[in-house]
């Protein structure tokens, strides 16, 4: 009869589950796939169903965790926008978490995300180790990973990745330098831990030997992202006794540092040193002079991995478990012709 006060018992017919099961998602117990969780949750808003406390149920909503290894960068800011945005497109909510190290992802903290309601998890520039991807699929919860710092073999059919085609960002920026006459082009880049970090210095080589350039290994170094890692690299890279007159930055973050550096010797910059950053941050254009970086697609990284997320959540097989975003590189002040 049209008008009547939908029951429990539709919930589960149009579910496709047992009342069993959708009380289990009222109560928020961590026991029910994340598939299940969302097509009730999908039944509950589609019908308008009120618990006999009369209390509207308002964990309707699909609900996605995104992890961070630290908030206070440009990069983390434009991939969370890419996420939220398309969270606000797709209907579901997205809640932001930090934690202290990669060993705080417990079994126990991943059964709290899904008794919480909790359909997945995206971790950002985060390690995840095997026995965690395990524990997020035995909580029910599915797994993104944008720009993991490494992928265990083991996790590669089970862990779905999202990132920027580094190699090529690294090759695309020594190349760049290459044709404006450069030749000790030096590299500050992340931790040889960091995947992201070897795919870039990989292509910078792969430039250095397309032009038939020796490689220095005085000129490569390999400390971390940071400004203060910028700064620090740059030292050690302008006292040589034959300084690079080009340098390819890891991330935009130590572009800055290696520039902080170089006019605290009071070089020129672009003519006595050019730098190339890698991200294409809001900052890359605020510096002075405006930084030449690899623009790798933050924003849409954020967006497919929701996107990817949610289909996981919905019991679907994904594309590909690597998604890899073109880079581009986009010139800016920052470099000039030698001489």
């Amino acid at each position: 009869m049209r008008g009547e006060r939908p029951t429990l018992d539709t919930v589960a017919r149009a579910a496709g589950v047992s009342k069993a099961t959708v009380s289990k998602v009222l109560n928020g117990r961590g026991d029910v796939a994340a598939a299940t969780r969302l097509r009730v949750q999908e039944a509950i808003g589609s019908l308008g169903y009120v618990p006999s406390t009369g209390r509207r149920v308002h964990d309707t909503t699909p609900t996605i965790t995104v992890l961070f290894d630290a908030f206070v960068n440009l990069y983390s800011a434009q991939v969370l926008s890419g996420v939220v945005a398309a969270g606000i497109e797709q209907g579901v909510d997205v809640v932001v978490t930090h934690l202290a190290g990669s060993s705080a992802l417990t079994p126990g903290w991943f059964r709290g995300l899904a008794a919480k309601g909790h359909v997945g998890l995206i971790v950002v520039t985060t390690e995840v180790r095997p026995e965690q991807v395990r524990a997020c699929a035995d909580a029910g919860l599915g797994l993104v990973a944008v720009d993991p710092v490494s992928i265990d073999p083991s996790t590669t059919d089970r862990l779905v990745s999202v990132s920027a085609t580094n190699w090529s960002g690294g090759l695309q920026a020594t190349e760049h330098l290459l044709g404006l006459g450069h030749r000790r082009i030096g590299f500050a880049g992340g931790l040889p831990a960091s995947r992201p970090a070897q795919q870039r210095l990989h292509g910078h080589l792969a430039a250095l030997s397309s032009w038939n350039v020796r490689s220095d290994d005085s000129l490569v170094l390999q400390v971390g992202f940071s400004h203060e890692d910028g700064r620090a690299m740059a030292s050690r890279l302008l006292d040589l006794a034959d300084p690079p007159t080009a340098i390819v930055a890891g991330c935009d973050a130590s572009a800055l540092g290696v520039m902080e550096e170089a006019r605290r010797r009071g070089l020129r910059l672009p003519e006595d040193l050019s730098i190339v950053g890698f991200d294409d941050t809001y900052a890359a254009a605020w510096t002075s002079p405006q930084l030449t970086t690899v623009r790798q697609p933050m924003r849409e990284m954020g967006r497919v991995a929701l996107r990817t997320l949610l289909s996981l959540a919905q019991g679907q097989r994904p594309e590909t478990h690597h998604f890899e975003l073109a880079t581009t590189l986009v010139e800016r002040a920052s470099t000039a012709p030698l001489g």
